[in-house]
């Protein structure tokens, strides 16, 4: 074939070979649609990264029935709770605004006493095993507010979700007063501290079977996005039911600081280990070296000399190319056994650090996936971290922009144009599980929007 030939690969699931008048429609169409995509996520010509991540998650936000919602991630993930509000956050910077709304609306539909789908099967939305997703939906809420209406950012907050008079904010006060009484689902506030208490694979490192990660007591970034919402219904004044909003932030935020802060080790605990009924105080204090805890500088929560100490041992611990380890390669305590179904032990529980995701899932990918494994959502989040820690001075943005653009070389491997959802927590860092991930994606063009405003 002569030098700078071009070649195009048409792949169809219709029963008949297309045309060629309709092949040239499509592409017109998709080339004008991926323009519009590129135009209102406000990425210029001279920003190749930026507009590959504009054009990638075009694929994840669908229909589901008059509403929006996202698709995890391809090839076998459908919309999960969790996953599509976190994505939210990304779509807003994509210039995505409408979709949003349809997509708070969607999940707000669904929330009853507290809580919200983990996962949509159909119309099923029984499983509700999650303690993250009613708290990443305020956090939308509040960013969707703030971009819609600046000068008057309470009118979204007004937003009908259903054909009654259920509001945004009223999907809001049922999260937080069920939170404070307790949920359903098992979800309870500490009344002394004012943190959560969220029951075993409630949070994103939900590996149930074998039990890689539990986490049962108060994860770390539970209590994180807990704050954001007391905050949130403080400053939209919505009625408590007992202790005001501010109160209850204020004491969680205390006992953040007192009872998650590591001084000797540089970062926060990851979970505060308990049995139901155990107050934050009387908890295990688990020093695994996680990824969590970022979400607490990138939120504002944590500043100063702790930040930029919780940042630089994340730096040397957890960062490999475009993706952060979901545990550092160090010493745990207390020991985390990881078992299978025959109760045989399945790691080494003092140092249960996986570096390669391969071999047989029940007892080799599954103790893996969040115990060293390295995700490509997250990362993003390090890097706005890093930025915040030195309060977005030039060198600081200039090191976390360098670092996130690291992820182009996964756009051009593997899946070409898509962020995998992991790679290998060792080198080479091969990439694995989903092929196509939307948090991947969305994550990564906030952060980078971010970063290019300062």
């Amino acid at each position: 074939m002569p030098l700078n030939t071009s070649v195009k690969l048409t792949l169809t699931a219709d029963p008949e070979e297309p045309a060629p008048a309709e092949l040239v429609a499509f592409e017109r169409v998709r080339e004008a649609r991926v323009q519009r995509g590129w135009e209102r996520a406000g990425v210029a010509a001279s920003d190749p990264f930026g507009r590959q991540l504009a054009t990638a998650l075009q694929a994840f936000v669908v229909r589901r029935e008059t509403g929006k919602t996202v698709i995890a991630g391809y090839p076998w993930f459908l919309d999960w709770g969790r996953d599509s509000l976190i994505c939210a956050r990304g779509l807003l910077a994509a210039g995505l605004v409408d979709e949003v709304r349809d997509l708070l609306i969607t999940y707000g539909r669904f929330e009853q006493q507290g809580t919200l789908p983990n996962q949509i099967m159909g119309e099923d939305t029984s499983n509700r095993s999650t303690s993250d997703a009613p708290l990443w939906f305020g956090v939308v809420c509040q960013e969707l507010a703030n971009l819609s209406s600046p000068q008057r950012p309470g009118e979204i907050y007004g937003t009908r979700v259903s054909s009654g008079e259920r509001a945004l904010a009223d999907v809001l006060g049922s999260i937080g007063k069920f939170y404070v009484t307790g949920t359903a689902n098992g979800i309870v506030m500490d009344p002394a501290s004012a943190l959560i208490w969220s029951p075993v694979h409630y949070t994103w490192m939900d590996t149930n079977y074998p039990a890689g990660t539990p986490r049962e007591g108060y994860p770390v970034e539970i209590q994180i996005l807990w704050i954001q919402l007391l905050r949130q219904l403080e400053r939209i004044s919505y009625p408590s039911a007992g202790e005001s909003w501010r109160s209850l932030a204020d004491r969680a935020t205390q006992s953040l600081h007192k009872y998650f802060w590591l001084p000797q080790r540089g970062y926060l605990a990851d979970v505060l280990t308990a049995p139901r009924g155990t107050p934050a105080a009387d908890a295990a204090v688990d020093t695994a070296l996680r990824s969590n805890y970022l979400w607490a500088i990138s939120f504002g929560i944590m500043e100063g000399v702790g930040a930029q100490q919780a940042v630089s041992t994340a730096l040397q611990y957890l960062v490999v190319p475009g993706a952060l380890r979901s545990l550092a390669p160090l010493p745990v305590t207390p020991p985390l056994p990881v078992r299978g179904a025959d109760g045989a032990l399945l790691n080494n529980p003092d140092f249960p650090y996986f570096g390669r995701y391969e071999g047989s899932e029940d007892t080799q990918r599954k103790p893996a996936y969040h115990n060293g494994t390295a995700w490509t959502w997250t990362f993003p989040t390090f890097c706005e971290a890093l930025a915040r820690a030195w309060q977005f001075k030039p060198e600081a943005v200039a090191t976390a922009r360098a670092l996130l653009g690291s992820v182009d070389r996964l756009l051009v491997e593997g899946c070409l144009g898509q962020i995998a959802e992991i790679v290998d927590g060792d080198a080479p860092h091969q990439q694995r599980g989903c092929d196509a991930q939307a948090w991947a994606v969305t994550e990564a063009l906030r952060v980078w929007k971010l970063l290019h405003r300062q």
